[in-house]
């Protein structure tokens, strides 16, 4: 059923009398506008707002921004439309218009844990991985169940070159969240650096167990592999997938990127410069773009 004020809106020419004939002159109508109630526009903003969280959650952060924009005109009080709104902008990057809602936000909401975790990320891809940790640990005072921010926290520590505390958060963000692959992955990555290469293969395989095809896991277990068998058929296939899937992953400079370390780095260089691999790397690297807008999600 239509909404009070939708319906308002089709019954609108009767109440003018339209379709009674031209009104004389002198007794001319003055045109108004009906605006819904401040209910209605606050039902249809959540609504647009779950919807612009499922298209988040399917990664299509652009179409999500629209949405999430659309909610803040409907319903501009409510810091939850906000941090949606810099959440997707973050991730469609839009850095500068994410803190400008995130601004917003915390004028509305200062001790809402999600403003924090937001700061962190954005303070996180501005590569002030202290900072980061600062916003991170603040929200996370408020809110010690948000594995994303753990998940945060753990890159901000690699990229501090703090391995062991990078462990502790991925593991605490798949401890909440099981099927957090990403986080699984980081903590193979961490491990692989601390010298650790079968517990490293244990995570990967673990990670590939919930995302088959996965890239970054596919060539990071194929290099570690090819570490303990060189030439591994296993390995070889590995690798093929990965490239196929992800080209950019055969370039040194976006493993770095994507936080391997220089153990990881030199084993996967090894691995692709293969003989049996010469096909897929030239393909590869013709078709890498070496633009982190073709990164997994991490």
């Amino acid at each position: 059923m239509a909404p009070r004020w939708l319906r308002s809106l089709v019954a609108l020419p009767l109440v003018l009398g339209v379709g009674l004939g031209p009104a004389p002159a002198a007794q001319a109508l003055v045109p108004f506008v009906v605006l819904p109630p401040p209910q209605d526009l606050e039902a249809a903003g959540l609504g647009i707002a779950q919807a612009a969280a499922r298209l988040l959650r399917l990664g299509q952060a652009e179409e999500a921004a629209r949405l999430a924009a659309l909610t803040v005109q409907l319903i501009p009080s409510d810091p939850r439309g906000w941090i949606l709104l810099a959440e997707a902008q973050l991730r469609s990057k839009q850095p500068k218009l994410a803190a400008i809602a995130l601004v917003q936000a915390k004028r509305l909401d200062p001790k809402n844990p999600g403003i924090w975790f937001a700061e962190g990320s954005l303070a996180l891809h501005g590569n002030q991985p202290q900072r980061a940790i600062q916003l991170l640990e603040q929200g996370l005072k408020l809110d010690r169940k948000n594995a994303g921010a753990y998940f945060d926290l753990g890159n901000a520590q690699i990229l501090l070159g703090k391995p062991k505390p990078a462990l502790v958060a991925f593991e605490k963000a798949a401890s909440l969240r099981p099927n957090f692959w990403e986080s699984i992955n980081n903590q193979a990555l961490v491990l692989f650096e601390l010298g650790k290469p079968l517990e490293a293969i244990s995570r990967w395989h673990q990670v590939l167990r919930i995302k088959a095809n996965a890239a970054e896991p596919s060539l990071a277990l194929a290099a570690a592999l090819n570490g303990l068998k060189p030439g591994s058929q296993v390995a070889i296939e590995l690798a093929n997938r990965a490239l196929a899937a992800e080209p950019n992953y055969a370039l040194e400079t976006y493993q770095k990127e994507q936080l391997w370390g220089p153990r990881l780095r030199a084993a996967a260089q090894q691995l692709v410069h293969r003989k049996e691999l010469k096909a897929s790397l030239e393909r590869a690297l013709a078709n890498a773009s070496g633009n982190s807008d073709n990164q997994d999600d991490q």
